[in-house]
Parts: structure tokens; C-alpha cells; sequence
């Protein structure tokens, strides 16, 4: 690895080709300085964080705090609460350690504290990806990513280890921590079926400075909780490849990706008897969508008992399919880092085991452009997910409850105060994908489109 720019090269192909990898993260000259111009918080340690990173190690930990409130509509209007997510990575390059070339190790937890509104807020999608962190259920700790990195040679790598599915890649969106909250908005929604955090390996192979290629097998049934290396692959696997071209239409620099995903674990099919639903559907896990089963539990609950349950229809594979890009529009001469550039992503699945059939998503950033303000990004953006024709359409039928489509649109400011230090206030409108929910007594009551505030406030120390 002697040309340093080809490794640079690789290392952002790494993180474009895939949202799953294992970077090894850029660190400053020094993280020093006073207190408005420092990197982090904490600044240098003495001298002793400098050189901790002169040998390739990084120790970090990031704080976000998000309220948020219904202002309009939803499930419960006024709701509000305040979740955070705690983040610590440590990352070694075991070049800069004085052991081996190419190498990088990461490992990375995060741990959940606060209340939030994600039942409140009567959508199937998750208004904040971050409620699901590290687990849908409640407040926890868990593993999101432990990894090696290898780099082969200038043009290729191979990684293996616990895999972060949705760590923040992209240039223009993605990036929950300072951008979009909207899971739909981060994430292309027809890769439901990809678990948020998995045992796994991959390679990358680089063939051209345009042209990434990347593949990667995860365990199906992953979770950021479950860190018993025992449990892997018992139901089969989760197998995804990509391909991704770099291109610069009139000098602007952009992307374009095709992602494929194809998993052989045996899962409840959507198509079922009607009666022989309730207690199977919707147990099952989706990883994207957090856990929809108890809103429609409820439901279900009210049309009576449906008798006892047989055997289910079961599906051996499901397969989705994601094309996506981003391009700049407009960027300040000698400035690759600023700009107002779009992003766009259209996904598909077989429908059959997955309850998206189609995403999209689109979306106008600007990143640095705001006078006076250089580090300050803004974003406006809408999602649709469709659910398949088959997800729970005896409920759809019987009781009028909608569950085609769901649409979200998101306004954000992210102001860096300080580096260390960012507040992102943000503005979203969702028609919900059901039409009606219960109340607090039972009753069925319609949903309005829901308007949620927030804003999130990132510490970096």
C-alpha cells in the first residue's frame, strides 16, 4: 500500500460501495485547541489522544439527544418525549500500531436512554431510525459493530466480524446523526429483511478509480443484541452485493449505486389463511420497521378469537433489489466538501415474505453554502413506502385500515456550533400507512396526518 492516494481511493469506495463495512476513521491533525475550536469536547487528553492517534488508535463517544413532539395528528397529539442514543467506538490501524499493513479493527456500542414516541406517533415506518437503537423494545446496550478490515492490495479487501448494516456512508444523506431522522429518508426500505447489525464477512475489489464492487454474506437472523457468535447462520443466510460507479457530470462529482439482496432463510409467508394470521405475521420480525406487531395485535384483537392456528405458508428465499445515486449540483470552486447536490433511491422486493414491496425517496441537501455559516448542512426530503398486497389484507379488508402506502417528507438545519457541538432542529409530515388506530379505551379512531418537531443536540467528546 505505498501510494497513499490510492488507499484514499479505496477507502471511500469501501464506504460507497456497501453501508456495511468497517472504516478506519479520519482522525485531525490534533484534536487540541480552544474550547470553540477543538474536535471534540474533551480535546487532546493531555497530549495523551494525539498520540494514541499517531499509533493508529481512536477512542471516542458521541452523545445525541433528541425530543420530540406530535404537534398535529398521530396516534396521540401533544405526545412528546426525549430518546437518546450513547455512542463509544474504539478503532485501531494496525499500520500506525506497529504491526501489520492494511489492517483495521473497530468495535462500537451504543446504548439507548430517554422515552420515546414511536407508538404515539401511529406510523408503520419509524419516524426516528434511532428508536430502534439499539433495540425497539426498550432501553438497552448493545454491540452495533465489532470488525477487521484487511486491505489485500490497492485494490481490494476483505472484512468479517459483527456488521453495522446502517452505518452512515453516504455524503448527501444517511448520516442520522447530523441529517435525516426518518428511517425511510436514511434507508431504502425495500431491504427490510436486512438485519440492523449481523455476524458476517465481505469483500471489495476496486477494478478502476470509478468502478467499486462489493459483496458480503450477514447472518439472517442478526440483532445488535445478540452477540452469540453460536447463534449465526443456524437459519440461513442474508447475501448482498453491490456495484458502484463514480461519475462527475460537468466536473460535479456524484455516484450511482445497485445493491442486491437475497436471503435463503425460510420466513411466514404474507399469503395466509385470514384466520390463521394473527398469532404468527405478526410476531414476525422486521428488522427496518421496528416492531409493528403490537399496533396491529391490538387490532386484530377487537374482531374476536380466530380459532386456533395451523400451519403457516412459508417462503424459502426473499429477494430485494436498490438503485440509488447521488449527484452535486452546485459546488464552490476548490471545495469538494460544499455544495447542494440530490439523492435519489428506488427499491423492490418479491412482496411475498417482505411487507415493502416498493421505496423511494428523494431529496435536496445543502452542505456549507449558507453565508457565514460553513459547516452547517440542510436537507429537505420525501419517502414513500408501499406495503405488499399481501400483508395483512384480511385486516385491510375487514376493516378499512389503508396499509398501501405511507409518506413521509422531512425539513432539518444542522448548526454546527462548535465542532464538537451540533443542534438540528426538524420538522416532519408523514400520512400514515394505516387509516384508523385504537385509543386509550379500545376505540377506533382515524389517523390524521402526523406533524412531529424535534430537534437533536450531538456532543462529540
Amino acid at each position: 500500500m505505498k501510494n497513499p492516494l490510492r488507499m484514499t481511493v479505496l477507502l471511500s469506495a469501501l464506504g460507497a460501495a456497501l453501508p456495511l463495512h468497517a472504516m478506519p476513521p479520519a482522525a485531525p491533525e490534533t484534536w487540541g485547541g480552544d474550547l470553540e475550536s477543538r474536535p471534540r469536547l474533551t480535546g487532546d487528553w493531555g497530549g495523551v489522544r494525539d498520540d494514541m492517534a499517531r499509533k493508529g488508535v481512536t477512542l471516542n463517544l458521541d452523545l445525541y439527544w433528541m425530543p420530540q413532539t406530535i404537534t398535529s395528528g398521530g396516534k396521540d397529539d401533544g405526545s412528546g418525549g426525549g430518546w437518546g442514543n450513547a455512542v463509544a467506538t474504539l478503532s485501531v490501524d494496525t499500520g500506525k500500531a506497529g504491526l501489520w499493513q492494511g489492517g483495521h479493527f473497530k468495535a462500537q456500542t451504543v446504548t439507548s436512554f430517554g422515552h420515546n414516541i414511536a407508538r404515539d406517533t401511529g406510523t408503520m415506518v419509524p419516524a426516528n431510525i434511532t428508536w430502534m437503537l439499539p433495540s425497539p423494545a426498550d432501553r438497552d446496550t448493545g454491540l452495533q459493530e465489532l470488525t477487521y478490515t484487511q486491505f489485500l492490495s490497492q485494490h481490494s479487501a476483505v472484512f468479517l466480524g459483527k456488521i453495522n448494516s446502517i452505518a452512515p456512508t453516504n455524503v448527501l444523506h444517511g448520516d442520522y446523526h447530523t441529517g435525516f431522522l426518518n428511517t425511510a429518508m436514511n434507508l431504502p426500505l425495500a431491504l427490510a429483511m436486512v438485519p440492523l447489525s449481523a455476524y458476517g464477512a465481505g469483500a471489495l475489489y476496486l477494478p478502476s478509480h470509478d468502478v467499486t464492487l462489493a459483496a458480503m454474506v450477514l447472518d439472517a437472523n442478526g440483532t445488535i443484541e445478540n452477540d452469540d457468535l453460536g447463534d449465526a447462520f443456524k437459519d440461513g443466510v442474508m447475501a448482498l452485493a453491490s456495484a458502484d460507479l463514480k461519475v462527475k457530470p460537468g466536473g460535479l462529482p456524484g455516484h450511482q449505486n445497485l445493491t442486491l439482496a437475497w436471503s435463503n432463510k425460510d420466513r411466514t409467508s404474507l399469503i395466509q389463511d385470514p384466520a390463521n394470521i394473527a398469532g404468527h405475521l405478526l410476531a414476525a420480525r422486521f428488522p427496518l420497521l421496528g416492531n409493528p406487531g403490537p399496533i396491529l395485535g391490538q387490532i386484530l384483537a377487537t374482531l374476536g378469537p380466530l380459532g386456533a392456528p395451523t400451519a403457516l405458508n412459508m417462503e424459502d428465499e426473499t429477494w430485494a433489489a436498490v438503485y440509488s445515486f447521488e449527484q452535486f449540483l452546485w459546488q464552490p470552486k476548490g471545495d469538494p466538501k460544499r455544495g447542494i447536490g440530490m439523492f435519489f433511491s428506488a427499491g423492490v422486493s418479491d412482496g411475498k415474505a417482505n411487507p415493502i414491496k416498493h421505496s423511494f425517496s428523494v431529496g435536496l441537501v445543502g452542505k456549507g453554502v449558507v453565508p457565514g455559516r460553513p459547516r452547517d448542512d440542510f436537507g429537505i426530503g420525501w419517502a414513500r413506502t408501499e406495503f405488499s398486497d399481501d400483508f395483512v389484507s384480511y385486516l385491510r379488508d375487514s376493516l378499512s385500515l389503508g396499509l398501501d402506502r405511507e409518506d413521509a417528507v422531512e425539513l432539518y438545519y444542522n448548526a454546527a456550533v462548535t465542532p464538537w457541538l451540533s443542534i438540528s432542529p426538524s420538522l416532519q409530515i408523514i400520512s400514515p400507512a394505516l387509516n384508523k388506530t385504537l385509543d386509550a379505551n379500545g376505540n377506533f379512531q382515524d389517523l390524521e396526518t402526523t406533524y412531529i418537531a424535534g430537534v437533536r443536540v450531538g456532543i462529540r467528546f
